[in-house]
């Protein structure tokens, strides 16, 4: 009996192993690819520019033009500043030089081949050679911003092998871990207390990872961003602003505001057609901080300057929190404009008080649904 129950375990380890691996596997596979499509794409600006006369005014024309078109054909995530980064990146990793030294029938021109297929073709060997296939473009971008090629190589490796999240490279990057050891006498002591801190990937990264859902064209699950509680809070401000007959208009749900490698998301966006301007609406679950109003402060600037139209009117934040028993309301506007706040956009935006009579009716059907379903 207990030789049986001891396969039956391997068995379901080993299928878990399996599992993991394959996964892993795809990840990798859609990570590198998207990866090399970059490259190349990077390549193919720098060879067009090279046709421009004067090259620094033509380059900039030429990636504003190739971002409006690209955007129209195939989606976000072919902005000028992503687009500025895929140029740089072609020039920073020069895997067209390891393509020479594999075999000098190869050339970097050619078409993209899939280099996790069939490891023995020159194009893999060569990207072998240069950057590693277990990264992500955030990580890419993340590293092209360090100018010295050997911190850069120093941290590409590191990442790789001890499996550092976006957010653990952007650390030593900023911590200045490559020049800490290099400087210090005491290396391993260094590099111990690094890798001690570092934060591994999570499976959900891959999933919610922007840039490749915009490469694979694939919308995000707004599931994956909101907690049971959230999302229940949420659906109902929703519907409850609408309800309001006030000139609300519903325009999107976790929308993202992507600031160089960080990547925030809006509760709910709307536009509100008789005051002529966007309304933004975060929620949070737990204690106010500064950083939550400073990031809604950014969520306003972002839609001032990237969004909102030259007739639309200041945009404005809410700020939804639940702490305990508390719950507090706040309004979030630019100071240049809390005049206007105060004549106009008071008469038709729902009062502090009643958004937190709103907001505890919801936590309290939420904890109401938990008893009862504990009682059965």
């Amino acid at each position: 009996m207990s030789s049986k129950v001891f396969k039956k375990d391997n068995l379901v380890s080993d299928v878990i192993q399996i599992v993991h691996q394959s996964r892993n596997f795809a990840y990798s596979a859609v990570n590198f690819s998207m990866v090399v499509a970059y490259w190349k794409i990077g390549e193919r600006i720098v060879i067009e520019e090279q046709k421009g006369n004067v090259r620094a005014v033509y380059g900039q024309e030429l990636l504003a033009k190739l971002a409006d078109q690209l955007t129209k054909k195939l989606g976000k995530g072919y902005t000028e500043n992503n687009l500025r980064y895929m140029r740089q990146f072609y020039l920073a990793f020069p895997i067209r030089h390891a393509l020479r030294d594999e075999s000098s029938s190869a050339k970097s021109s050619s078409p993209i081949r899939h280099p996790l297929r069939d490891e023995s073709t020159n194009w893999c060997k060569a990207v072998a050679k240069v950057i590693r296939p277990e990264l992500t473009w955030t990580h890419y971008r993340l590293l092209l911003k360090v100018e010295n090629k050997r911190a850069r190589q120093y941290y590409m490796d590191e990442s790789a092998t001890q499996n550092w999240s976006t957010r653990t490279l952007e650390r030593q990057i900023n911590t200045f871990t490559y020049e800490r050891i290099l400087s210090s006498k005491n290396k391993k002591k260094v590099k111990s207390a690094t890798d001690k801190n570092a934060e591994l990937p999570n499976e959900l990264d891959f999933i919610k990872d922007p840039y490749i859902l915009e490469f694979l064209q694939v919308k995000p699950n707004v599931d994956l961003f909101e907690s049971t509680l959230e999302k229940l809070i949420i659906d109902n401000i929703q519907q409850f602003l609408l309800e309001l007959g006030k000139g609300f208009s519903f325009i999107a749900r976790q929308k993202r505001i992507s600031a160089e490698d960080d990547h925030f998301y809006v509760d709910l966006v709307f536009y509100n057609y008789i005051l002529k301007c966007f309304v933004l609406i975060d929620l949070k679950i737990g204690k106010l901080t500064h950083q939550d109003i400073g990031q809604m402060d950014l969520y306003v600037r972002y839609f001032e300057e990237e969004v909102k139209q030259s007739t639309d009117n200041p945009t404005i934040g809410i700020i939804l929190c639940s702490e305990k028993n508390e719950t507090i309301v706040k309004y979030s506007i630019l100071k240049e404009n809390k005049r206007l706040f105060a004549s106009k956009y008071k008469l038709y935006l729902p009062t502090e008080a009643e958004l937190k009579r709103e907001l505890r009716l919801e936590i309290k059907k939420y904890k109401e649904s938990i008893r009862l379903s504990k009682r059965h």
